[in-house]
């Protein structure tokens, strides 16, 4: 009697400690899998927030203008051009503040000239730099101005952290199932007797697999609700010094997540115990006892 309570005390300890293995790598999965959807969206959007200044002839007419305007609007990979006038250049705050006195009392006359700010989509640097070539034989564009180093170092970065992420993300992945499929195997271990005895008795396969597999199920969904509460609770606690992390533009993305981790844990905890208990119903009487 006693030795039966001592088994199922130690049953019900290895599936406990089973489930929470689940849980905490669904939410280290979960978590680097959100991190890199916030990276890939961040990227994209730095990418598409680079602008080319294309400054305009000092005596261009409005027609002219006007035409310019369309021809930019034409040129392949250009998202979007906006005018900016040099007074209203002059009165920019920003660029006022570089000067130590009012700036009618250096310069006589505006030496700005009226520019189009080139929104384009994201691109290299060097497809940046032919875009900025390809502009300046617009008739009417004098000069092409953009951040060179600044874009150059911008895709070097974003390249850096998104590889970094992803090797971590696959270094984590692989390390955490074979964590797991360790744990259950053990789980599953201690009940080789148990499997053993119902193969003796005539048993299928089948029918020795049923209630693991149905045990697995609900371990698995139990670990993805505690690693769904863990993430949702971390993203809680996060929001005070990142409001927009649960904003309305993410929530998608933490459904997704919170879905895949209730769907992972599952699948999960089934393929793997799958694989341990059909190892031990194809495993000789004999050798369970040796094992």
């Amino acid at each position: 009697m006693r030795d039966d309570k001592r088994i199922k005390r130690k049953v019900r300890r290895s599936y406990i400690v089973s489930s929470i293995s689940i849980a905490l790598v669904l939410f280290l999965l979960g978590s680097v899998g959100y991190m890199l959807t916030a990276a890939f969206s961040t990227a994209h959007t730095l990418r598409n927030s680079v602008t080319l200044s294309a400054e305009l002839e000092g005596s261009i007419s409005t027609e002219r203008r006007s035409a310019i305007e369309r021809e930019l609007l034409s040129i392949e990979g250009v998202t979007g051009v906006e005018f900016v006038a040099k007074e209203d250049k002059i009165n920019d705050e920003e660029f006022r503040r570089m000067f130590a006195s009012e700036i009618e009392n250096i310069l006589s006359e505006n030496p700005l000239r009226d520019s189009y700010e080139v929104h384009i989509g994201a691109m290299e640097s060097q497809a940046t730099a032919a875009m900025a070539d390809r502009i300046a034989t617009v008739e009417g564009v004098v000069y092409v101005a953009y951040p060179a180093s600044t874009i150059e170092r911008l895709h070097s970065t974003i390249n850096k952290i998104i590889y970094g992420l992803l090797a971590f993300g696959g270094a984590l992945l692989i390390i955490s199932l074979i964590l797991l499929n360790n744990t259950i195997r053990l789980a599953i271990f201690s009940r080789r007797y148990l499997i053993n005895t119902l193969k003796l008795v005539g048993a299928t396969k089948g029918y020795i697999m049923r209630p693991f597999l149905a045990t697995a199920a609900k371990q698995g969904i139990w670990a993805g609700v505690a690693a769904c509460v863990m993430f949702i609770a971390s993203l809680y606690a996060l929001s005070g010094a990142m409001p927009e992390i649960i904003s309305t533009s993410e929530l998608m993305k933490i459904a997704i997540t919170v879905g895949a981790m209730l769907v992972g844990g599952m699948l999960i905890s089934l393929l793997f115990t799958a694989f341990a208990v059909n190892k031990f119903v194809n495993m000789k009487s004999n050798k369970i006892y040796l094992y």
